[in-house]
């Protein structure tokens, strides 16, 4: 029997509550935080000879459409000598959020929030995530900036850090912003209504498209995850739709990528460990050799992210259709990445997918608890202050965020197959053109094409290859279970056209 309307994403969150419990996440608050939370009734204010006021910069912050917990800012700023200082405001979390009250317990608990189309599962309640702790627009906030200097060919020169008064100028959106950039589409209005924020914007690619050219030369490796979501109209789940790698999107990651950078060489240079994000250079690398020889390509005997690096962008260019998939395989076989204690003075494992060296989680604190953990640590250096952690609590927060976030990920893939589930139960009997993504032990796993769904291949009888495109037909959807079945049928050559 269909559902009604509202009743889709009911279900989904209900599914979607189920998961987090059976992954030891917490789905809601406790009494505790809820008291607390009755007593913060307006943002942080603090005044000190420390926060610098650049409340009058044209900031702005670039998110989804839906995002309201605005973690940073960006601006740039012109100088001399053809190079660029920009500028990154982190949203200071900690000035409401003290270690160990029982909003930070509960966030330490999850590490991150998880997001899920029909229902998310913030970190922190939305009182602050999604306003007193967020960079609201038009809101004076506080702070921390990070300052780089960025050569004219794409260097981060040096870079500064302080606590800092902001105010955001202009709330914008990846896809109509990326839209403007590449003169696909009119000017976003919420640019136009800040004088001087289109060159912003312009500036900001400009420099961001630089360090992306100069980090891929260094052997950066581009993927393309596959990242469906889910379409709800009324509450009724109406399709699924691929997310687009974009230019604002890269604008922010670069951006993001220096100052995650900037913000680890500080935590380093004040004598401190810090927690990193790594990427172990693969011991998977001569698996990940053997994939590549089906391509026809070699790669070297000893890990070189520049080698795989080039073999990606290859694919990229002659296969986009299959590259998610490549992508995909070759994340796996990398293995995750996790975060780890590195004290200064120690060589770095760094962040092989990134190739660099120094990398820390800190740009996002209102949904990433190693962020917020990063902040403190920033916060005391600044203040010239002991580390509110001491080695042994990061070494085990490290552990557990990579245990949580894993955690989190499996809930986010769980309910994902529920959605693609719901989305395709009147499809039954359908076929659709699809791509062999996975064979193991357990089965065959197939992608469709169109809409982006993933699912399971019963009697299987042929031998298939990884990447082969196949004609299936739908056969089973359980959305409780997050389960499709399809079978193979024959795909006859078409001869009409």
């Amino acid at each position: 029997m269909p559902l009604k309307n509202q009743q889709h994403r009911e279900m989904l969150s209900r599914i979607a509550d189920n998961a987090m419990q059976e992954r030891g996440l917490e789905s809601q608050f406790s009494q505790e935080v809820e008291e607390q939370l009755l007593k913060i009734t307006s943002p942080a204010q603090e005044d000190n000879e420390l926060i610098h006021d650049l409340t009058d910069l044209l900031w702005c912050s670039i998110d989804n459409d839906d995002s309201l917990d605005l973690d940073q800012l960006t601006v740039a700023e012109k100088l001399h000598d053809r190079s660029v200082k920009i500028y990154v405001a982190i949203a200071d979390v900690d000035a409401l959020v003290r270690k160990n009250s029982p909003i930070d317990q509960h966030a330490q608990i999850n590490t991150t929030s998880v997001y899920s189309s029909a229902k998310v599962f913030p970190m922190l309640p939305l009182k602050l995530s999604n306003n007193l702790t967020s960079l609201n627009y038009h809101e004076n906030r506080l702070a921390i900036v990070v300052e780089t200097i960025i050569s004219e060919d794409g260097n981060a020169l040096s870079s500064k850090l302080y606590r800092a008064r902001v105010r955001n100028k202009a709330k914008l959106a990846y896809d109509s912003v990326s839209a403007w950039i590449e003169q696909l589409s009119g000017m976003p209005a919420e640019l136009e209504a800040v004088t001087g924020m289109d060159q912003q914007i312009i500036m900001q690619d400009t420099v961001a498209q630089k360090l992306r050219k100069k980090r891929h030369s260094q052997g950066s490796l581009e993927f393309e995850t596959f990242q469906p979501k889910a379409i709800f109209k009324d509450g009724r789940l109406v399709g699924i739709a691929q997310q687009p790698q974009n230019r604002a999107r890269q604008l922010i990651e670069e951006f993001m990528i220096v100052t995650n950078t900037a913000i680890a060489h500080f935590l380093a240079t004040h004598g401190g460990a810090s927690l990193r994000r790594v990427v172990r250079s693969p011991e998977r690398w001569l698996r990940i050799c053997e994939y590549v020889r089906q391509f026809g390509e070699t790669l070297p005997r000893r890990p070189n992210s520049t080698a795989l690096e080039k073999f990606l962008a290859k694919q990229h260019k002659t296969d986009p259709l299959h590259f998610p998939d490549i992508s995909l395989t070759i994340i796996k076989l990398m293995g995750s990445g996790e975060y780890v204690v590195e004290r200064s003075g120690e060589l770095p494992i760094g962040h092989f997918g990134l190739a660099v060296q120094d990398y820390t989680h800190s740009t996002a604190p209102n949904r990433r608890y190693p962020d917020l953990i990063s902040m403190r640590m920033v916060k005391a250096a600044l203040a010239k202050e002991t580390s509110p952690y001491t080695l042994k609590e990061l070494e085990g927060l490290a552990l557990h965020c990579t245990e949580q976030e894993d955690a989190s990920r499996k809930v986010e893939r769980r309910i994902r197959k529920s959605e693609a589930a719901l989305y395709l139960e009147p499809f039954l009997g359908s076929q659709f053109d699809a791509i062999v993504t996975g064979i193991n032990n357990n089965g065959t796993w197939v992608r469709l094409i169109s809409p982006p769904a993933e699912g399971m291949l019963i009697h299987n009888a042929t031998a298939l290859t990884i990447g082969e495109k196949i004609r299936v037909k739908l056969v089973t959807t359980d959305v409780e279970h997050g389960f499709i079945d399809f079978i193979k049928v024959p795909s006859y050559p078409s001869h009409h056209h």
